[in-house]
């Protein structure tokens, strides 16, 4: 029987973390680093933490061209 290891690190505090690492990123280069980490994280979901954190004022979220976005960390 396969079993599950918990992360010590929900994904939002690993988003926070790459972003202060890297600097600012486009929307699929920051999906691929946290679905690397988190198997399990689709699409639907990582824009979901995006519209959370960009809510609570920890990230900004810009259009760059058709269908990319640039995230940055809000100092």
């Amino acid at each position: 029987m396969p079993t599950k290891i918990w992360k010590t690190h929900p994904s939002y505090y690993v988003l926070l973390e790459i972003l202060k690492k890297k600097g600012a990123m486009t929307d699929t280069e920051l999906f691929n680093a946290l679905s690397s980490e988190f198997k399990g994280l689709g699409l639907l979901d990582f824009n979901k933490l995006l519209m959370r954190l960009e809510i609570g004022g920890k990230i900004r979220v810009t259009s760059m061209t058709r269908g990319k976005r640039r995230v940055e960390l809000v100092a």
